[in-house]
């Protein structure tokens, strides 16, 4: 007998000794360990059938799997009597499950393709890197014992040794002729020249620094491929596990529909006994880096690279799958509710999504933004709004507001069970980071491990109503919406009723100001009330010294949801539904607008808005000179697009489809939800593909096209000043010395602006 103490790094099944557990030990040494960890599913349906699949089983699998008759708890059936079927090997698990599933497509099955993390975090409430205890017999696991909570704010950091791998150009565009390499503060440069000795030598930096996570740029897409393959040509050993029983887990790319987005997956290169993330194929690696993966990796109970390249609705689906399989729920392998029927009328009331009103257009001063804490969220654990506690009549209940459809309140149902540790952690965090210092090394820490909380957070409320969610309930989902514009409601009328007025409204959040009210005090009294009155917390987001809301761009009459620009008192910039929050806006158009930001921000308060008019459109006039005289950097104009469909199914080709096009011509793969970078040009077909492998140069550039583009987000700016697209435009067209002459004349104009009257000028 044997006892270890030290962090929880990966468990996975393996067809020897049926599950493989790794611990990062207190003295430091990376222990392998072997576990016995029988795994079950269920089957049910009729009788006869349930006894045709006990009489295949017991024939095709004698050894393998042992089965039993039982009853287990379904989240709306109740009760049910199912065949549990037992395999001895974790790893044997998926195969016989679809074998069976093919077999008996008819029948119901449950607990069938849940991971092996999940099963094993659900038992022994292990996550990556807990701090826990390893009692051993040899090298066999006889039991494990986690040392801390999982909502521990400060967890003891382990000794984790990081590999960092970057090729010296992006390999979509340009073949790398070296890797950088950097382990704590040694880098070297890796030259690849000879196929066989890269490998090698490569494989010798594994050995000798033998890391934990090794973070890559391009490793799923080319580095691990790359080397995998010149390994198996020029018969070079290279095995980049830890564990050297494995092989690489490599899986393919694939293109995928979510929320009316096509999206694409790299392939992947998954490593055994050590962490492989991609900063380049993780889906939200650039919202929280590395400690943001490790956060939600913590919270969920998924392996590390998995979570890395997951969304993060599939951590807040391993979370309902722990928390059903230790509440002895089963999970149905498929959806199995379907909407209920409603009339027009009811679908009316209950399909109405977020209440979002109109803003006042123009510019406003000491306006506060007003935030309820993760509202849907809160709604959901606060009114127990939950698959199996809908339209359930009982000793207590809550209707929903509009809807009439009664909420359970004498059980806790499992979705709110699931959502109170990860609200309050980050209730918590949020604190935290309220009382740190922004130059404190761990607000920087706690910064990123709140916004991956956040975003688990954020697609909680969207699986309600996915396709995918396993306990999908429509009505649970619509229950969450009526609920928030109910009380989104309440706190404008609250508002008002303090002598506030509501200047935008949006979803979860208010935009008020009041004659008088500059300072976080002259607020609190309507964050007060509105928690009073609602029960939902709400706090104090900031004081803008000014915010801007922009009307539409088809008719300036009309105002735009969530169309805005604002300074906080500290100096800080929020944008939202501008060139700088869209993914596909040049470099070089995005510097100048951040830029143009930059400057009203830098004014002090009392200072007229105008004041910065001069230096803006100077900074315009530079900037197109600039790009007149191909003093640009190419890659600064590069627009980045999303391809939707096959570029053979477009009838009308769009920019990204154009570029695309260029690309398969070259004998480049180009799948649907791929990011694609192109340039304006001037010759047909209008564009070109930045990663086709050709040189591109600035002569071919659309140079117009781009003085348009700068001229719509410098308008967008300078848009209270009554500066129109049009007229930037037209000067910035006449060139720099009439340019240079119309500023002061617009800016003597602009001078006479009474209050927030926004000036309107021809030019």
């Amino acid at each position: 007998m044997a006892e270890y103490t030290g962090w929880f790094l990966d468990v996975y099944a393996d067809w020897e000794d049926g599950v493989t557990v790794w611990l990062l030990g207190e003295d430091g040494e990376r222990r392998r360990f072997r576990q016995n960890f029988p795994v079950s599913f269920y089957a049910a349906g009729p009788g006869h059938r349930l006894r045709q699949v006990w009489r295949y089983v017991r024939k095709a699998y004698p050894q393998t799997v042992k089965l039993e008759t039982t009853r287990r708890q379904d989240l709306f059936a109740g009760a049910l009597q199912v065949v549990e079927l037992q395999v001895l090997n974790a790893a044997r698990q998926p195969g016989i499950f679809y074998r069976l599933r093919d077999r008996f497509p008819d029948l119901d099955y449950y607990d069938a393709d849940i991971s092996l993390a999940l099963r094993y975090a659900a038992i022994y409430r292990t996550f990556p890197l807990a701090r826990c205890k390893v009692r051993t017999y040899e090298d066999q696991v006889l039991g494990v014992e986690v040392l801390e909570e999982v909502g521990d704010l400060e967890p003891e950091i382990p000794p984790i040794r990081l590999m960092t791998i970057e090729p010296d150009v992006d390999p979509g565009y340009a073949e790398p002729a070296s890797i950088h390499v950097r382990v704590g503060r040694t880098a070297r440069r890796i030259q690849i020249g000879d196929p066989a000795m890269f490998v090698g030598r490569v494989m010798r930096m594994l050995k000798s620094h033998d890391p934990d996570v090794v973070l890559t740029k391009w490793g799923d897409t080319w580095l691990f491929p790359r080397l995998l393959a010149w390994a198996e040509r020029y018969n070079v050993p290279f095995n980049p596990n830890r564990d050297p029983r494995r092989e690489v887990l490599r899986r393919e790319a694939f293109s995928y529909h979510t929320y009316g987005k096509v999206l694409y997956r790299g392939a992947q290169t998954h490593l055994f006994g050590r962490w492989h993330i991609d900063q380049t194929n993780a889906v939200m690696y650039g919202e929280y880096e590395l400690l943001g993966v490790l956060e939600q990796a913590r919270l969920t109970s998924l392996p590390v690279q998995e979570t890395a390249r997951k969304s993060p609705g599939a951590g807040i689906t391993a979370m309902q799958i722990i928390t059903a399989l230790r509440r002895g729920i089963l999970v149905p392998y498929r959806k199995q509710q379907a909407e209920a029927f409603k009339t027009p009328s009811q679908l009316i009331c209950a399909d109405r999504g977020g209440l979002v009103g109109q803003p006042v257009s123009g510019l406003h001063r000491d306006v506060a933004g007003i935030d309820f804490f993760s509202m849907y969220p809160q709604i959901m654990a606060r009114f127990n709004i939950s698959p199996e506690t809908m339209k359930v009549h009982s000793a207590k209940v809550t209707y929903v507001p509009g809807m009439d459809i009664p909420i359970d309140q004498t059980r806790v149902g499992f979705i709110g069970e699931t959502l109170q540790p990860l609200l309050a952690r980050r209730f918590a965090i949020k604190q935290e980071l309220a009382r740190l210092h922004r130059q404190d090394y761990r607000y920087e820490l706690f910064k990123a491990r709140a916004s991956a909380l956040k975003w688990l957070l954020v697609v909680c409320f969207g699986y309600l109503g996915h396709k995918h969610f396993r306990w999908m309930r429509v009505e649970a989902h619509e229950a969450v919406t009526a609920f928030g514009r109910d009380v989104l409601l309440q706190a404008k009328e609250i508002a008002e009723s303090l002598g506030f007025r509501v200047l935008y409204f949006n979803v979860d959040g208010l935009y008020i100001k009041k004659a008088g009210a500059s300072q976080p005090d002259d607020f609190q009294a309507v964050l007060d009330e509105v928690y009073r009155q609602t029960g939902m917390p709400i706090a104090l987001d900031g004081i803008y010294r000014w915010i801007v809301f922009l009307p539409s761009r088809l008719d300036e009459r009309v105002p735009a949801a969530n169309r805005y620009f604002g300074v906080f008192q500290d100096g800080r910039i929020k944008v939202r539904g501008i060139e700088m929050r869209r993914h596909d806006t040049p470099p070089f158009v995005y510097d100048a607008q951040a830029e143009m930001l930059r400057m009203l921000a830098r004014e002090a308060v009392s200072s007229p808005f105008e004041v910065v008019l001069p230096e803006a459109l100077d900074l315009l006039r530079e900037k197109v000179a600039r790009l007149r005289a191909g003093a640009v950097a190419v890659e600064d104009l590069l627009v980045s697009q999303r391809l939707s469909k096959e570029t053979a199914d477009y009838k009308r080709p769009s920019p990204a489809a154009k570029a695309a096009m260029q690309l398969e011509a070259l004998g480049k793969e180009v799948r649907p939800g791929q990011i694609i970078d192109f340039l304006y040009t001037r010759t047909e077909p209008g564009v070109a593909a930045w990663r086709a492998g050709q040189p591109l140069s600035l002569e071919t550039v659309d140079v117009e096209r781009y003085v348009t583009l700068l001229a719509r987000a410098a308008s967008n700016v300078l848009q209270p000043l009554g500066v129109t697209e049009e007229a930037l435009k037209d000067w910035l067209g006449k060139g720099a010395e009439l340019f240079a002459e119309m500023v002061p004349v617009y800016f003597n104009l602009v001078r006479e602006e009474v209050g927030e009257m926004v000036l309107r000028w021809d030019g």
